[in-house]
């Protein structure tokens, strides 16, 4: 690691402070943070089908996704969202590397949209902030960091609960607060929990989360290439650097404004590196000083290394369209799933016991049908039978109504004199969920030989 980095050479860590900087790229971001931190906010409070537009009830098992009702059943559907969402990541990285981390990741989005911004509020800019550290234990420092770090702490447990609402809704999550902990210990016990890393996430562990936890910078160096568009600097254009005064110098005049800036402290002339979270703070940053000296913006820009290095840079490569196949297919395959899930499971099944008994003549089998209601709303069904032959049908509940996600198993007896059906006979149970929407389960008599 060079001396411009968040970590030393020998492991430890140099605390970062970024200085605030202004530009198109910095308002997009703005943009991106509030919509995201917005929607984030808006999800629970959405009613889709009388439903959170997501509700994850993990304690139930029962998940609610933007008007579709899904239940342990439908785990699988997970494999083909993740490896959808995942390749298509990576045809994103492939195409503009670590874009998703500078514009949309939840660290960068909560750590550079609210945390910082409340930083920089309390304790001023840069200078500001690195003069006071640096000075002894003052009224003024005190009282800074003070207001500072109770604010970070409710910014967490507010983040914390909203993220709970995600798997209780609002309204459970409003009951828990108003309740004793021991009532919801778990839930307690998770918030707090929650409440406590985001915390040290936040104000301390910062941008470490990015370049010590976090696999998905690891897998730049995999993920992207020659043709991938980077953050980088033009080295033909301002080497070698020196004053603005010196007509032998390149642009660059080692004003190290984009090394102040960067939120993981590198310095970006030294050429892409992992730490690079591809926020274009340096961009913005690097032209805002090329404008002051009438001179062109770029120096620090998007590109590829063959653009950098004044070749032609290619879009489609064998990896990116091995990405995008695979993205697809996973999306495509979860897709066609959900949008062919039926809204409800009826199945038959034999009751317990003896398969059938005899009684002055009459056999009866006994068979049960378990309901499941996979619709976001509650759904009535009406159970009947149609006989092969002579039998007859004894329905415990003729007409059930189910909850959303809610279950009920359906005792049904068929009675037949001895004689009239063969072993093995084949009837027909009927269920119907209305607008001609049915199930005709096949449920095989059992009678003696």
């Amino acid at each position: 690691y060079d001396k411009a980095s968040s970590l030393k050479a020998d492991g430890g860590r140099n605390f970062v402070y970024p200085a605030d900087v202004s530009g198109r790229f910095h308002r997009i971001r703005k943009l991106a943070f509030v919509f995201l931190v917005g929607l984030l906010a808006m999800l629970p409070w959405i009613s889709v089908k009388g439903h959170p537009a997501v509700f994850l009830d993990i304690q139930h098992r029962r998940f609610y996704l933007f008007g579709n009702s899904f239940n342990a059943q439908d785990f699988w559907l997970v494999f083909f969202l993740l490896s959808g969402v995942g390749f298509a990541l990576f045809v994103v990285t492939a195409l503009w590397g670590r874009i998703f981390c500078g514009y949309v990741c939840p660290q960068t989005v909560f750590l550079e949209g609210l945390f910082r911004p409340i930083e920089r509020l309390i304790e001023g800019p840069r200078q500001v902030r690195m003069r006071r550290n640096a000075g002894p234990l003052t009224f003024d420092k005190l009282w800074r960091k003070t207001l500072k770090h109770s604010t970070y702490v409710v910014m967490a447990f507010l983040l914390a609960h909203l993220i709970l609402s995600y798997f209780v809704s609002l309204p459970g999550v409003y009951q828990m607060v108003l309740s004793q902990p021991s009532e919801h210990p778990e839930a307690f016990a998770w918030a707090g929990s929650l409440t406590l890393v985001l915390y040290v996430i936040y104000s301390w562990f910062r941008e470490q989360l990015c370049l010590i936890v976090c696999p998905y910078g690891r897998l730049q160096s995999v993920l992207t290439d020659r043709d991938t568009v980077v953050i980088g600097y033009d080295a033909k254009r301002g080497e070698p650097r020196g004053k603005a005064s010196n007509p032998d110098a390149g642009d660059c005049v080692d004003c190290k404004r984009c090394v102040v800036v960067c939120p993981t402290g590198i310095d970006i002339r030294n050429g892409l590196q992992i730490d690079c979270v591809g926020c274009a703070r340096c961009v913005d940053a690097c032209d805002e000083v090329m404008v002051k000296l009438k001179r062109p913006t770029g120096l620090v820009r998007y590109d590829s290394m063959h653009g950098f290095a004044g070749e032609k840079r290619k879009f489609w490569r064998p990896r990116l369209m091995l990405y995008a196949v695979f993205g697809v297919v996973g999306l495509f395959v979860m897709s066609f799933a959900i949008s062919t899930k039926a809204d409800f499971e009826a199945n038959v099944l034999r009751l317990p016991g003896a398969p059938y008994t005899i009684q002055d003549g009459t056999i009866r089998n006994g068979f049960q049908i378990h309901l499941v209601n996979k619709d976001a709303e509650p759904r009535t069904f009406h159970i009947s039978g149609i006989a092969a032959g002579g039998e007859q049908f004894v329905v415990s509940m003729p007409k059930v109504t189910l909850p959303s996600l809610g279950s009920q198993h359906v005792p049904i007896f068929i009675t037949f004199a001895k004689g009239t059906v063969m072993d093995g006979t084949r009837t027909t149970l009927v269920v119907d969920a209305g607008n001609g929407d049915l199930r005709r389960l096949q449920a095989p008599l059992a009678a003696p030989k």
